[in-house]
């Protein structure tokens, strides 16, 4: 009666199992033989599902298949899209220039007041937002700007976002549009923007310095024709009395020597002695420079004394100077790079 035991015993009763490469002796004791070769299996995980109280089935998965790696992850159908994508490196062994130009800002200049011909206070702004993308990119070897607009240099070697035109060009104008709102207030005070600017940009290759010297020049004698006019222009109505359309058709077909006379003759300007920053335009380069600074020390006894400590920083200056000419060149013999790089 007793023998088998009762039948809740006998399903509840559990056969030890011989784990693998275990044999028993005559005794029943455990003798443990390890196999020369075992095979690695994955670990699974088991669901039980129950009819009536008992155990009838089971199903068995890989734990693996519960869980995605990253590598799986990145990775989709719809990845292919990728391959719309342009290559847009930019050409090595070449200066890559980004040129900037304020959208629509002869209606930005109105509504803002801008002084005629020149406002100051804009192109200071204009050369701080400059400045601002020479900072946070350093491969910059040069920048030019006048009026509206802001020409970046890039030099040759770079390696920036591999080199690619969109990532230059996109970075260099949300850089530039930001600093610009930014440092606003900076030189406008209280006048408030009513508005934020644009700036569209371009990306130009230029493979040797003569090319990129003459891509300066070119820039810096459109900024000496455009002032010169606009001088001209809104001396006439500023100090002459002629409307804009007048003083627009009185200088229709003149030369630069015309724009000189008028101005020596009737107003007694002498346009070679207007502000250089309107002339020439503004040209920033890196520079290394002494600074001075005051330093706190305390001496053996315990004294406080103030020291000059000077160092050699690499700062981004302003230059308001013609870059047409071997001058500047001369002066800074470290901007451009060897052409047979």
């Amino acid at each position: 009666m007793f023998g088998k035991g009762s039948g809740t015993e006998a399903r509840t009763r559990v056969k030890a199992k011989r784990s693998p490469g275990e044999r028993r002796s005559s005794h029943s004791a455990p003798i443990s033989r390890h196999r020369k070769y075992q095979r690695s299996t994955p670990m699974l995980i088991g669901k039980a599902c129950r009819f009536g109280g008992r155990v009838r089935s089971c199903v068995v998965k890989p734990l693996a298949c519960l869980f995605t790696t990253s590598s799986n992850m990145a990775k989709s159908k719809f990845e292919y899209v990728r391959n719309f994508e342009t290559d847009d490196s930019c050409l090595r062994n070449c200066y890559i220039v980004v040129r900037l130009d304020g959208r629509n800002f002869h209606k930005f200049a109105e509504q803002h007041k801008f002084l005629k011909p020149n406002d100051n206070r804009a192109l200071g702004l204009m050369t701080r937002s400059a400045r601002s993308v020479m900072e946070d990119l350093e491969d910059i070897i040069i920048a030019y700007g006048q009026s509206d607009e802001f020409s970046f240099v890039f030099k040759r070697t770079s390696t920036l976002f591999k080199r690619r035109a969109s990532k230059l060009m996109t970075h260099v104008a949300s850089q530039f549009s930001s600093s610009y709102v930014f440092y606003w207030k900076e030189f406008f005070g209280e006048q408030p923007l009513l508005y934020p600017p644009g700036f569209d940009g371009r990306v130009v290759l230029y493979p040797s310095n003569h090319n990129l010297r003459d891509y300066l020049s070119w820039r810096q004698a459109d900024c000496h024709i455009n002032n010169l006019y606009n001088t001209v222009f809104w001396t006439l109505v500023q100090n002459g009395g002629l409307t804009t359309a007048q003083a627009e058709e009185r200088l229709k077909g003149t030369l630069a020597a015309d724009k000189n006379e008028i101005l020596f003759s009737e107003f007694d300007i002498n346009y070679n002695t207007e502000s250089a920053v309107h002339r020439k335009g503004t040209t920033l380069i890196w520079e290394k420079r002494d600074e001075t600074t005051i330093k706190r020390t305390k001496l053996p006894k315990g004294e406080e004394t103030e020291m000059a400590v000077t160092r050699s920083r690499r700062r981004v200056h302003a230059h308001h100077c013609d870059v047409i000419g071997e001058q500047f060149w001369t002066e800074h013999p470290d901007i451009l790079e060897d052409d047979n790089c």
